[in-house]
């Protein structure tokens, strides 16, 4: 059933009842995306005297303890409370219904004349400002308020990818201050983190993005600590770079990360 809705002044069509997945479904007893050498997030039946958690055992009904990182462990939102002393409740800053979005595929490029700190390894993959810049359309239905990056190739091993003792591609500080500069608030990107896997704790490109100083710690000092950064995504082929909608789905977790759920909607018109 399609419906229309005003974005940012622009009404549009969009059909709300077949939105597109991408986060990646936790699996607890198969393959599952992971990072930073985390453990599997797990679950298991929760005992307490004679109630054994689970129907198989003989129990009324099952009841799982999970155990799982949200920054290591599958699709997540976080936010600035990630590098800060103060804590910042991520769930509490993901918009409040769907937000008028941009889908761009890029290739990464090997480190060159793009830099981040420490500086990138021989072999090291970025994404850059170039190549967001050149994927970026000319013309848009409204400013975006949310980014979603698809690296390619888009391979189904991303998936349940355990990117453990790798380097993933990540964010050239150019292209974290590209993104700001077009007044992006929400990130998503299908890499496991928007920098480098091990860089001596700089986190450059979260850094420019909450508009936190180098070794800044207070949440005060961060300039954009309204924005938040969704990791781990995956992007189906079947969505098409572009102008859409996107409904950030978050639990009322306390933490500066919690597991989400972005959905893309396709717009079927745009008014003129």
């Amino acid at each position: 059933m399609h419906s229309r809705i005003a974005i940012a002044g622009v009404e549009v069509g969009t059909d709300l009842q077949r939105p597109a997945d991408l986060s990646l479904p936790l699996d607890f007893t198969g393959p599952q995306p992971r990072h930073f050498g985390a453990p599997r997030a797990s679950s298991r039946p929760f005992e307490s005297g004679a109630f054994k958690g689970a129907v198989e055992r003989g129990a009324s009904c099952n009841c799982e303890l999970i155990t799982l990182i949200p920054h290591c462990n599958g699709t997540h939102t976080e936010c600035a409370g990630h590098l800060t002393r103060e804590r910042l409740d991520a769930y509490r800053l993901a918009p409040a219904g769907p937000a008028a979005a941009l889908l761009l595929s890029v290739t990464p490029e090997e480190a060159g004349a793009e830099s981040s700190e420490p500086e990138p390894q021989p072999g090291d993959l970025l994404i850059t400002r170039r190549a967001l810049r050149r994927a970026w359309p000319e013309r848009l239905p409204f400013a975006p308020q949310v980014l979603v990056v698809r690296t390619l190739p888009n391979t189904p091993e991303k998936r349940a990818r355990d990117y453990s003792g790798h380097t993933p591609a990540y964010l050239s500080r150019e292209a974290a201050e590209f993104i700001v500069g077009r007044g992006i608030d929400h990130l998503i990107v299908d890499t496991p983190s928007i920098d480098r896997a091990r860089d001596d704790g700089r986190l450059t490109a979260h850094r420019v993005f909450f508009g936190l100083p180098r070794a800044a710690t207070a949440l005060s000092a961060a300039m954009r600590a309204n924005a938040t950064i969704t990791e781990l995504a995956f992007i189906p082929d079947t969505v098409a770079d572009g102008a859409g909608l996107v409904q950030l789905q978050v639990p009322p977790l306390c933490g500066d990360a919690v597991p989400s759920r972005p959905l893309w909607y396709t717009l079927s018109e745009i008014a003129p």
